[in-house]
Formats: C-alpha cells, sequence, structure tokens
C-alpha cells in the first residue's frame, strides 16, 4: 500500500514553509526547536521532528549531518515558490521606485539596462533583461550602408524606438545607390511590419510575377533575410548584478565562485531557458535547479517572465540567484516589472 503524500495535511504545509523561509533567512540547517519556537501553532519539538523526519522521506529535506537540522531540496523551494506565487505583492514603495528609474531612460536600450539594474538591487540577485528579437520588431525606418569590404550595415529601427545595427554579409555585390533605393522601397512600402512577414510578401510578390520582378525587390528579399540579420547574436542581452551573486555563501569557494562566473557567461543557454517563458501561459516561470548550464546550475535559481515591447514583440526578464533567494521579493519584481514594460506605463 502506498503511503500518503506528508504533505496532504495542511499543518505539515505549513512547517515545510516555515523550513525554507527559515533556512532562505540564516542559510543554516534548521532544528525542530527553532520552527516550534516561530510557529504559528503550539506544536512540540517532538511533533516538528516527526513532521521533518517525515519530509526528509519523502524528499523535501535533507540532514547534513547526524547532529544538525534539516536543509530544504529543490522539490522544497518548488513546493515553497508555488505557495508564495499567488499572494506575494511588490510593496508601494518599491513600486513607485521603479517607475522614477524607468522613467529616467532616455533611450529604449536604457529602459532596458535600468530594468536590468531595479531586478539586481531588488533581488541581490543577477538582473536579465533579453530584448525581442529583430525579426519580430516592426520596422519604423530601414537604412542600408555599404562598407568599403562589401559587407553591407542595416541599420533597423523598430516601432518605439529601439535602434539595432547589424552586418549583412551575402555573396551578392551591391553599389550604394542600389541599397539606397532598396531601402526607400521597404520604408514606403513595409512600414509597421515584421522582417518575417517582409520577406514572406516580397517571396510571394516574385513568385506572382516571376518575369517581371527587378533587381530591386530582389535585393530586398536577400537583405531583409532574418537569418542574415540575425548573425551569432540573435537576442539583445542586458546583465548586470553579477558581483551581488558573487557574494553568496553558496559561491564562498573558489571553485564555486569559478563555475559561478562560467554560469554568467553562458548567455546563450540563459537565452535558451527563458525563451520557453514566452511561450508558456504562466505569468510567471519559475526553475529551481538549472541543469541544463555548468556545475554551478543545480544550485542556482531562474525566476522569468515574458513582456510585449511598444512594437507588440516579446522579450523576457528574469532574475538569476542562488537557491537560497529571497524569491518572494524576486517574483514579485519580475512579475510587476513585466507588466509595467507590458503597458508601456513607466512612460507615464
Amino acid at each position: 500500500m502506498t503511503r500518503t503524500s506528508v504533505l496532504h495535511e495542511s499543518r505539515n504545509k505549513r512547517i515545510l514553509a516555515d523550513v525554507v523561509r527559515t533556512y532562505i533567512e540564516t542559510g543554516e540547517p534548521v532544528s525542530s526547536r527553532r520552527i516550534s519556537r516561530g510557529h504559528c501553532e503550539p506544536l512540540s519539538p517532538a511533533t516538528i521532528r516527526n513532521v521533518m523526519a517525515d519530509l526528509e522521506e519523502d524528499g523535501y529535506l535533507f540532514q547534513p549531518h547526524t547532529s544538525a537540522g534539516r536543509v530544504p531540496t529543490p522539490a522544497a523551494f518548488q513546493f515553497y515558490v508555488r505557495q508564495i506565487s499567488s499572494e506575494a505583492s511588490l510593496p508601494q514603495q518599491e513600486q513607485d521606485w521603479i517607475h522614477e528609474e524607468l522613467a529616467r531612460a532616455t533611450t529604449p536600450e536604457e529602459v532596458l539596462e535600468r530594468a536590468c539594474h531595479v531586478l539586481a538591487q531588488i533581488s541581490h540577485g543577477l538582473g536579465i533583461v533579453i530584448a525581442p528579437p529583430l525579426a519580430t520588431a516592426l520596422l519604423e525606418h530601414i537604412r542600408f550602408l555599404l562598407l568599403p569590404d562589401g559587407r553591407v550595415m542595416t541599420v533597423f529601427i523598430a516601432r518605439g524606438g529601439q535602434t539595432r545595427d547589424k552586418l549583412v554579409v551575402s555573396d551578392r555585390s551591391f553599389t550604394q545607390p542600389e541599397l539606397d533605393r532598396t531601402a526607400d522601397y521597404l520604408n514606403r512600402h513595409y512600414a509597421g511590419w515584421t522582417l518575417h512577414a517582409i520577406r514572406d510578401d516580397l517571396a510571394a510578390h516574385i513568385d506572382r510575377d516571376r518575369q517581371r520582378y527587378d533587381r530591386l525587390v530582389s535585393n530586398a528579399l536577400v537583405l531583409c533575410d532574418p537569418q542574415l540579420l540575425a548573425g551569432d547574436e540573435k537576442r539583445q542581452m542586458f546583465v548586470e548584478g553579477a558581483a551581488q551573486i558573487a557574494t553568496a555563501p553558496e559561491f564562498a569557494e573558489q571553485a564555486a565562485m569559478r563555475e559561478l562566473l562560467a554560469a554568467i557567461e553562458e548567455k546563450q543557454k540563459l537565452v535558451g531557458l527563458l525563451t520557453g517563458c514566452i511561450e508558456t501561459p504562466e505569468p510567471v516561470t519559475i526553475q529551481i535547479g538549472l541543469k541544463e548550464i555548468n556545475a554551478a546550475g543545480p544550485r542556482l535559481a531562474l525566476i522569468g517572465a515574458p513582456y510585449a515591447s511598444p512594437d507588440c514583440a516579446r522579450g523576457t526578464l528574469a532574475v538569476l540567484g542562488p537557491m537560497r533567494m529571497e524569491y518572494e521579493r524576486a517574483i514579485t519584481a519580475v512579475a510587476f516589472l513585466a507588466r509595467v514594460f507590458s503597458e508601456n506605463s513607466y512612460r507615464r
């Protein structure tokens, strides 16, 4: 007969939440006596010790030493964040501070940089903001500049003012007058379109009238290839707070510190992890233990949320921190910033 999960009882859930909360505050193994002193119910240390033993058997706690208290496992942290996610809220004072910080920005890029700073300050972890991919941004204006070596610099201005510069390398040779005519054609016919949509329409136009299409449309098709424009760096990524996360006790040893810094450098893996946030129906995605990145990953947690930019393209913002982080502050900050970005209320 299968034993009922220890978390079937609400009392046991409260005890586990107390253990996780205490461990986050102290960073030390939690004893039954400490939980008994702070628990809302008048329970003896012996009763709580029995519950904690059951929680250990179910994989929510472990005891690093026989005489020590117990430490939460990743499963316990997962349980804890589910418990607090629906109830936590960001204090009004911090909401006002966030609006003030974002309001000081003068460019779209600076808004993203300040959002990174805000997330790092509130969470004491790593603030991450990933801009929407260029291919999903809506065109406001485009310009092509021919470089001496034959490459083409594309200057793409998206709706909302965000600017991207990309080098396009193609087998085709261009002249500057050709590039000017191509840019003028795109600006007149495709303002408000994404690069994907522009390319699809140009391809369809050529298929409909293959014998009559001219070099101008052909050039536009080549220059608007999202794969050429993407290059190796497909997403703009803003990161701040490495010095703060590096001070966490979990990374005090040199080997652990090296693993942490290497994990932060694996930016494309972080982009991959956060890209999934865009597809999920959940407003905030929380990943406890990141097996996809290096040896530091299992000791890290990632809290991310999608946001809609002014041109309706979708990006991601997140906090990366040690598993023992202040989840309430980090979750509410990420959720609040995602909502502020999506509503463009930082422009008020």
